[in-house]
């Protein structure tokens, strides 16, 4: 008799157990909170598997990464967490891999790109959860009284239709958000779109690179120069730029899903396109996931396999995506949302997925180099800045988090 072990795992583990599961709440209200979500999913997931429960736990993203960070450090890591970033615990040995526990169909499936950065040292241990894209939105609205006629395409036209936008009252004919919120997420997207990133092909921080600096000079000349953000872009977080957007204070900007429901609430006439470049549109946008993970410490390798390979199927990743404007992270849910008509509006947003650029997760230096990014933006762009040598400074701090780690 030949036996042929599967992903899934077998063995001393199987047996009766509750597995704990922290995740993440991307709900904006209490009853449309994704503890809802879980619920349902747990319960129908009991049904069939009656030897195991699962106990799930939401918190709000200000607090659900330091929650698990407590548990871990105290020795009482749950089962699972579904949170912003993974390889920290990975490059500690605590995960298990993603081969450890699915089923080779559900990892097989996972988008490529994100598949690729759920890993660490060529290992995947982040398992993508949701996923989304940027895109420029604008207020046809504004444009119409304004003259402008088509979305944007460069720069150049960026800085033309915001123009035209203050010569007509816009408060914020573009808002540039690099509070202390998501400074990271509208850095990379100017990145992207003056051909630069933070990182380099074979994972080297790149933040001072020539294109880096060309583009916030760039955006320091002749946006927050010109008075065509509205305000300084340090003192703007992502929320009150999309609540600009959905008051109709804000000609445009960059912004992800869920803007969308947001805007049409309140009855905003908007469009998206593709991000501008220098001379066309960006070669690439932002991608942004957030992960899935599973700690070794209390040895439920086989249940959690189960429990994942079922919440990874079509039918939940389906109903979790469309439910709160997310992107599915697999490639069978994907075809299924771009065959489906009730999803159109985020038709454009998945069709980018595949070559979105995504945040250097993989690194466990990143989440230093994040919050140096958020500090230190909004300063290099405005009123005496210094876009050049905030860009050394980030970079030297990447290189001295880097060398740390090694």
């Amino acid at each position: 008799m030949i036996l042929t072990l599967t992903g899934c795992g077998s063995g001393a583990d199987d047996g009766d157990v509750t597995l704990k599961l922290i995740a993440a709440d991307y709900g904006d209200s209490g009853s449309h909170s994704t503890q809802r979500y879980w619920d349902e999913l747990t319960g129908d997931f009991e049904k069939k598997h009656p030897g195991i429960k699962v106990d799930v736990d939401v918190y709000s993203w200000t607090d659900v990464d330091k929650k698990v960070e407590d548990l871990v450090e105290a020795g009482k890591a749950p089962d699972m967490a579904q949170i912003g970033a993974y390889a920290d615990y990975a490059a500690h040995n605590k995960l298990y891999s993603a081969d450890q526990l699915l089923s080779i169909p559900t990892q097989a499936d996972f988008t490529p790109a994100l598949a690729d950065a759920g890993e660490y040292n060529r290992v995947q241990y982040g398992m993508p959860f949701g996923a989304s894209t940027r895109r420029l939105f604008y207020n046809k609205k504004l444009f119409a009284e304004a003259g402008i006629t088509d979305p944007p395409t460069t720069w150049a036209d960026i800085a033309h239709d915001a123009q035209l936008l203050k010569n007509h009252g816009v408060k914020m004919p573009f808002a540039l958000p690099l509070g202390s919120e998501e400074t990271q997420a509208e850095t990379l997207m100017w990145m992207l779109s003056g051909g630069g990133n933070y990182t380099d092909s074979i994972g080297k921080y790149t933040i001072d690179s020539p294109e880096n600096v060309k583009t916030f000079e760039w955006v320091q000349k002749n946006l927050v120069g010109k008075g065509l953000t509205g305000t300084e872009p340090a003192k703007v977080d992502r929320a009150d730029a999309f609540q600009g957007f959905a008051d109709g204070d804000v000609g445009m900007l960059n912004g992800h899903p869920t803007l969308m429901k947001q805007a049409a609430a309140k009855g905003i006439d908007y469009g998206t396109t593709e991000l501008p470049g220098i001379n066309g549109k960006a070669k690439a946008t932002m991608g942004v996931a957030d992960w899935m993970m599973a700690f070794k410490q209390n040895g439920h390798r086989s249940q959690v396999g189960k429990f994942l390979d079922f919440v990874y199927s079509d039918k939940n990743m389906l109903k979790f995506s469309g439910s709160y404007g997310l992107l599915p992270v697999t490639a069978s849910a994907s075809q299924a949302m771009m065959a489906d008509d009730k999803y159109s509006n985020l038709h454009s947003f998945l069709k980018q997925l595949g070559s979105a650029e995504f945040y250097p997760a993989d690194k466990i230096s990143w989440p230093l180099v994040s919050k140096t990014v958020k500090a230190k933006m909004g300063g290099a762009v405005g009123p005496g800045g210094n876009p050049s040598a905030v860009l050394s400074d980030i970079q030297n701090t990447a290189d001295a988090a880097d060398n740390a780690a090694e």
